[in-house]
């Protein structure tokens, strides 16, 4: 499902080029057990596309191959994958960081028993969804009873190990605004999120990441529906910072989509605009072999400055 929403020009954000490849951000499917607000995948129960082991098997020729740091792992839910484990394995063995991206919740969906423990034990770094610290944000943006299930899954991940002082099992956190505004400053935020959820449910973890919501796909259409989308676009134009534009995540992370084409970034794969490898239009991950993408242009519009906005916006947090 490819987004339609009236983006603006692509002419006043500036242009960049990417400086190496360090990350391969793969979605694996659009498959989850949620189906949220803000989610700019429009992932879901419903959807069930998922990559194939075709896909898979250059997946790991690049792996092999590549000097990829980072596997980033995400969807959907990315665990919903037939072969989300023989993934992690394999690219832990090749020496890799393997970030999941989790909603938590699905630490608890029957049939995925053990998963928990299966992360721990491959030392992957687990990034959660948590949009808030109370119980009536989080369901009113993820759906009722998430929450409860959150905060059990945070609990379950601590029992293991995650974020605890000392521990080398990485938990950081993602925050997402839950209407039309820039989120506010991350340490702050963090802060009180770590307060309150220790007082609360004595959960710690180790980073707050903040990310700007993309005016694209599901949010994107509330926005239009509310007539709040062109307001918002004005926002993140507005809000711009230069200071931001070294720090981007695209210039050193590579998009793959669940059939294994390449953009650079998700959310330009939410929007159909290819990432150009080797001159070609539409390239796809057997075209990273042996290629190298130091100034390879970076191809955006004007939904890019969701990521430049105040404190910049990455899948790692904010950039300033």
């Amino acid at each position: 499902m490819r987004d339609t929403l009236p983006l603006l020009d692509n002419l006043s954000f500036p242009a960049i080029a990417r400086s190496g490849l360090q990350t391969l951000q793969v979605n694996l499917t659009y498959t989850c057990n949620q189906r949220c607000l803000h989610c700019h995948v429009n992932a879901g129960p419903t959807r069930t596309e998922a990559m194939s082991d075709a896909v898979l098997a250059t997946l790991y020729d690049v792996i092999d191959a590549h000097s990829v740091q980072i596997l980033d792992l995400t969807g959907g839910a990315p665990e919903m994958h037939p072969r989300f484990r023989e993934i992690v394995m394999h690219a832990r063995e090749q020496g890799l960081e393997v970030i999941d991206r989790c909603n938590l919740t699905i630490l608890s969906e029957p049939g995925y028993e053990g998963l928990a423990e299966f992360l721990a034990e491959q030392r992957v770094h687990v990034s959660a969804s948590l949009p808030c610290y109370s119980r009536d944000n989080v369901d009113k943006q993820r759906g009722d009873g998430v929450f409860v299930r959150s905060i059990q899954g945070l609990q379950m991940l601590n029992e293991l190990g995650y974020g605890q002082p000392g521990s080398e099992l990485e938990l950081n956190l993602v925050y997402n605004p839950q209407g039309p505004n820039l989120p506010p400053p991350q340490a702050a935020l963090q802060a009180d999120y770590k307060s309150h959820l220790a007082e609360d449910f004595g959960i710690v973890f180790n980073q707050l990441h903040t990310i700007t919501n993309q005016p694209i796909a599901r949010f994107g259409s509330t926005l239009v529906s509310k007539g709040q989308f062109n307001d918002y676009m004005a926002l993140l134009r507005d809000s711009f910072s230069e200071a931001n534009m070294a720090s981007l995540m695209c210039r050193s992370m590579v998009s793959v989509d669940w059939q294994g084409y390449l953009y650079d970034c998700d959310f330009n794969q939410m929007l159909d605009l290819p990432m150009s490898v080797l001159a070609k239009d539409r390239s796809h991950l057997r075209d990273l072999l042996g290629a190298h993408l130091e100034n390879n242009p970076i191809v955006t519009r004007d939904h890019c400055f969701a990521c430049t906005a105040g404190q910049g916006s990455s899948c790692g947090g904010a950039l300033g």
